[in-house]
């Protein structure tokens, strides 16, 4: 999948859900759970046991149909044998610049994580597609997002840390260009009892994801 087709499908989506899971059994029913829910934007950390299997395994089953990306990369050859995978997108929870060359090189999305404005600025002109703002929940969420967002607003900034369905709304309405959404969406518990919950949570997501770009752009009563 070409770089610009990736960013595309991720910024119209706005939903990146971060799946950690135990084992790879869990990892794959979460995966099956939230594609039921009609998500297309996946990302799998590096903390899941067996990743790199679980990513070629999740490529083979969904193809393009899928925006498969690897989360929690440390280094550039973690993100090499994650693209190998068939990562189309590489996150990582700090500006690391041989990630990113090496991105560049292969022509993958990559998202950096960063939390001070200088992170973030040092991020985008290092070559970040994206950039991950972690943890943004921590900082004040969306009021923290909206006070980076106002004198940096030519950069693509993804909220993760703290998302919730309660307030996703508030971070798209501060300028998200979309969400990382971990353990408020990814429920491996009731993935793994068979529970149709996360599937309910993913379509609760994108709705709200949807009426809030809806609402941000409806022109404002003079």
């Amino acid at each position: 999948m070409a770089k610009n087709e990736t960013l595309r499908r991720i910024a119209d989506s706005g939903l990146i859900p971060v799946v950690r899971a135990p084992s790879e059994d869990d990892a794959l029913r979460v995966v099956d759970a939230l594609r039921e829910g009609g998500v297309e934007i996946i990302e799998l950390t590096m903390t899941v046991p067996g990743a790199l299997r679980i990513i070629e395994q999740l490529a083979r089953r969904y193809g393009d149909s899928v925006v498969l990306g690897a989360g929690t990369v440390l280094d550039s050859e973690t993100a090499r044998a994650c693209i190998m995978s068939g990562a189309t997108f590489v996150v990582s929870p700090m500006v690391d610049e041989s990630i990113i060359r090496c991105c560049r090189t292969y022509g993958v999305a990559v998202l950096p994580g960063a939390l001070t404005p200088t992170e973030v600025v040092r991020a985008w002109r290092s070559g970040a597609d994206m950039v991950k703002v972690f943890p943004c929940g921590a900082m004040g969420g969306a009021l923290y997002l909206k006070s980076l967002k106002a004198p940096l607003p030519q950069i693509d900034l993804v909220p993760t840390g703290g998302v919730s369905l309660a307030t996703v709304a508030d971070l798209i309405g501060a300028g998200a260009s979309a969400v990382g959404a971990g353990a408020d969406l990814v429920d491996v518990a009731r993935a793994r009892g068979g529970d149709s919950g996360v599937s309910q949570n993913a379509r609760k997501y994108l709705s709200a994801i949807k009426a809030a770009r809806a609402s941000t752009a409806a022109p404002r009563a003079s």
